[in-house]
């Protein structure tokens, strides 16, 4: 059986906080045919981001000088996740809000050969504490998603997914303010199938969201029509790529 290599990264800009404690509980050995490397996008941190990640175990970081945006550093993720040569991609936030212990729960969908790309969903989990404006934001753009797809989604703003390598080679996110919506849409309209995992989220307690809503608006939604009206080519998936026996007796503690 094929040995398969998870890469974990996560973008990060002034984490300083929490990025220590969420590579300290990312699941390294659960799996006897599964191993995990982690990376760090460093987006232009003026704290210790990067000192801190490293001091946690991260196994490669990567330093920009200037803040580029959550985009970009998730676009740059995924294309180290491939030149590193990883087999699968699990991207989480370094804000300590979604739960690293669950990322076997997330990837266990693309062993099984059911999905090609997961999203941890709040929605389908617990969401106990999240602000009513960001629950009501999260409510109005899934819908939009749902609806330009034609495919139900319940978190299309979760900060925690895995992909197949196919889907990281493929992927496209064309701004780099945010990526949430347009590499949804990208992925889902390329053929790949998208698959939500139910998840626990706890509210941040140390730093703070860089998301604001005005720019977001005025960023994200042309940023959705102007995926909407690019062609795409369908990819020619390769669905038993990363089959791995998930029987527990084969789980190592």
């Amino acid at each position: 059986m094929k040995q398969q290599h998870v890469i974990v990264f996560l973008p990060a800009h002034n984490e300083e906080g929490a990025i220590g404690d969420v590579i300290r509980r990312i699941p390294r050995h659960f799996h006897p045919d599964v191993e995990v490397s982690v990376l760090v996008i460093d987006d232009g941190s003026t704290d210790r981001t990067a000192e801190a990640a490293q001091e946690a175990g991260a196994d490669y970081i990567c330093r920009w000088p200037e803040n580029r945006g959550l985009g970009a550093a998730v676009r740059r993720g995924l294309e180290e996740c491939v030149r590193l040569g990883a087999d699968i991609g699990v991207m989480i936030d370094a804000d300590n809000e979604y739960p690293p212990e669950q990322i076997p729960d997330l990837l266990a969908p693309i062993f099984a050969g059911e999905a090609d790309y997961t999203i941890g969903s709040r929605f389908l989990g617990t969401i106990r504490g999240m602000k009513w404006h960001r629950r009501l934001g999260n409510y109005a753009f899934t819908w939009l998603q749902s609806l330009l797809l034609g495919q139900r989604l319940y978190d299309g703003q979760s900060g925690m997914r895995a992909f197949s390598r196919q889907a990281m080679e493929e992927a496209e996110i064309i701004h780099d303010y945010n990526y949430a919506q347009v590499l949804t849409l990208n992925l889902v309209r390329k053929g790949f199938r998208l698959k939500e995992v139910p998840i626990r989220y706890q509210v941040r307690t140390t730093g703070r969201s860089f998301i604001k809503f005005t720019a977001y608006m005025t960023a994200v939604i042309p940023a959705i029509w102007k995926e909407m009206r690019r062609p795409v080519t369908k990819a020619v998936i390769d669905r038993k790529a990363h089959l791995l026996s998930l029987e527990r007796e084969r789980y190592c503690s």
